[in-house]
């Protein structure tokens, strides 16, 4: 309690961003599988995770407070920031550091389909602010970190703040679509698909790549061990795969 910050023009908006990837490929073997998910449960640890988050951060010119993280047995990891804005608005002869009540969260969740040898690595990030930060500056970082199958993202501003004169203000900043936030070359690799409600400043986006080199796809298997007919199966499996993740309901 002796550590409180103390706060200065306070902006109420909360700025939440959940940011979902999917990265799926295709284990011949049980044991494939398993080795799979230990590969991407290594490459991802929360020790690779609380760098990325780290950097996060600083891209959005937030402070790190505390970090608390964790791997899982058999599988999985999680880390969690606690950041605040520095705002160092002078208050006579004192400087006083801004606290937003914010964080930034990673959870990895790797799995496998028990029938058609495909394994799914999710990760789910979460990044929390108030005050004059937004998160969606870090979108092309975010893509970038991880490879990204399917990738749906939400974000919300809630609450609201007053100008000097009193009036409430819902929004300090103009969206239109998350889209916007993301570089054009990317968003050329996938399909995207928007669902926003502006009412509420709620706005939504999910997008799933669009060309699958299947060589990409295979752990520990060469494209050309595989005949013609298994190639395919194998490609419209991982493409089924994809479009009921994407669409967020089982259709096949």
């Amino acid at each position: 309690m002796e550590k409180k910050l103390k706060l200065y023009g306070f902006n109420n908006l909360t700025k939440s961003l959940s940011f979902n990837i999917y990265d799926v490929c295709y284990a011949k073997t049980p044991r494939e599988q398993k080795d799979y998910i230990a590969y991407v449960d290594e490459q991802y640890n929360s020790e690779r995770l609380t760098k990325i988050l780290t950097n996060l951060t600083d891209m959005i010119g937030a402070n790190i407070l505390n970090i608390s993280k964790q791997d899982y047995d058999p599988q999985g990891a999680s880390v969690t920031i606690l950041i605040a804005e520095q705002s160092m608005t002078p208050v006579g002869e004192t400087q006083v550091a801004h606290l937003d009540k914010s964080h930034v969260t990673v959870h990895t969740y790797p799995e496998y389909h028990p029938e058609t040898c495909l394994a799914t690595f999710r990760v789910d990030i979460d990044v929390a602010t108030c005050g004059e930060i937004t998160p969606l500056s870090t979108l092309d970082f975010l893509i970038s970190s991880f490879d990204s199958d399917i990738i749906t993202m939400d974000y919300r501003v809630r609450g609201f703040t007053r100008d000097v004169d009193g009036k409430k203000l819902f929004m300090d900043h103009k969206v239109a679509s998350i889209q916007d936030y993301i570089d054009p070359k990317t968003l050329r690799r996938y399909d995207a698909v928007d669902i926003n409600v502006y009412e509420a400043n709620l706005f939504h986006t999910k997008m799933m790549v669009k060309d699958i080199d299947l060589q990409n796809y295979l752990f520990k298997t060469d494209v050309y061990e595989l005949p013609p007919c298994e190639r395919l199966e194998i490609m419209n499996n991982l493409r089924r795969e994809m479009i009921e993740i994407f669409s967020g309901c089982n259709i096949f």
